[in-house]
């Protein structure tokens, strides 16, 4: 299927226009309350863009508007395309999702498991974390932006979150530290992904940005997503609001301008809503686009069903928000599993994943659509991922 790049008239694509101008009133208004520095959408369905919108300002201290081609720090949202990158991997028989972490990256092939949150009395594990732990937030690992229990403390004292690791320095550094969790028997968002890049490059003997351009972005035509943005495009990122406008601590955002020693694979790509929608699209036709085919339909059916079945969900402390009742976790992407318990609008089927720095997409194959909401304002990211969730859903018509 060929991905238009024209906007088409509604006929056809099931969306009301006046719901859909309530979207464009509702965002507006966010930003002329000086809440939301600007933001663009992209909205497609049956291969067609409905909405690629600019709204507010890219840089509010210098005044320059938003535009659809600004250029965004996604941060998690790196992360599905680094696990396609995996499921490449096993398509071409390198590895298996059974294949245990250590049997790749030999510096786990002894780490252990903390008996308790102070992380004393260290123990073998029951069994070692496999490549699908990992793509599924299974493998007892954690993040340091999460908490600050004694091992996540451990996390941060290592400068795991800094990118001034080589993604090999980074895979060293955390299997100095036990597992905070037994593998397999908790969902615990983590830096896993982080730690499947260092994977990945020790399987193929690439960089990891190199791999992404090779294999994913340069077959898709995402021309604007990389790990550093070259000079003559800096002029079009966005920046946040020097100063949180709901009066809490702003939030630092990565330097995209400059490269940095690790390619963080969990949260280290820039990108552009036109761009996102090539992988989105691609994803949604099942895993083929515009004549390149990245992944077979097989695999991009396992990556967005549910991998956890009776795995428990970790829902205390900071992310408690993370991973909704209602809804499970594939391969990189979040998964709904059922219309009822969440407080989202939604379908049974719906993949969705989102950036600390305030973006968010979610993909509907049974309707045949997706939308991305790309911002930069972190501190308010957990109102707008409902938000703009909500009023795309209540503006499809069928």
């Amino acid at each position: 299927m060929t991905f238009a790049t024209s906007i088409p008239t509604l006929d056809g694509l099931g969306f009301s226009a006046p719901a859909l101008a309530r979207l464009d009133q509702v965002l507006q208004s966010h930003v002329d309350r000086g809440r939301l520095p600007g933001a663009v959408a992209y909205i497609a369905r049956h291969g067609q863009p409905v909405v690629h919108q600019a709204w507010g300002w890219q840089d509010p201290a210098a005044g320059t508007p938003m535009a659809r081609d600004s250029i965004f720090r996604i941060y998690s949202m790196t992360k599905p395309i680094v696990s396609v990158a995996i499921m490449q991997l096993l398509e071409r028989g390198q590895l298996l999702l059974s294949d245990p972490v250590g049997q790749h990256l030999s510096e786990f092939a002894e780490v252990r498991v903390a008996d308790d949150a102070a992380g004393r009395t260290p123990r073998a594990p029951a069994h070692p974390p496999t490549v699908q732990d990992l793509l599924r937030h299974t493998a007892g690992l954690t993040y340091d932006i999460l908490g600050d229990d004694p091992i996540q403390q451990r996390y941060a004292q290592a400068g795991l979150g800094t990118r001034q690791l080589s993604n090999t320095g980074f895979a060293h550094a955390l299997a100095a530290i036990p597992y905070r969790y037994e593998p397999g028997s908790i969902w615990q968002y983590s830096r896993a992904t982080d730690l499947l890049g260092a994977l990945l490059e020790r399987v193929t003997g690439q960089p990891l940005g190199d791999y992404l351009q090779a294999h994913i972005l340069g077959p898709l035509g995402m021309a604007d997503t990389t790990f550093a943005v070259p000079p003559d495009k800096h002029q079009r990122i966005a920046e946040p609001f020097a100063q949180d406008p709901d009066g809490g601590e702003q939030m630092p955002l990565m330097d995209l301008r400059h490269p940095t020693p690790m390619q963080a694979g969990g949260a280290g790509l820039g990108s552009t809503a036109a761009d996102y929608a090539r992988f989105l699209q691609c994803m949604l036709n099942g895993g083929t686009l515009d004549g390149a085919r990245i992944l077979s339909p097989a695999s991009v059916r396992l990556m967005t069903a549910d991998h956890l079945g009776s795995i428990p969900v970790n829902r205390t402390g900071r992310g408690a928000d993370l991973l909704p009742p209602g809804h499970g976790f594939g391969l990189g992407f979040a998964v709904r599993l059922e219309d009822g318990l969440a407080t989202q609008l939604g379908s049974q089927g719906m993949y969705y994943w989102s950036g600390i720095s305030g973006t968010v997409f979610f993909v509907d194959p049974a309707r045949d659509f997706f939308a991305i909401l790309l911002t930069q304002a972190p501190n308010q990211r957990a109102f707008y991922r409902p938000l703009f969730r909500n009023l795309v859903y209540a503006a499809l018509s069928d």
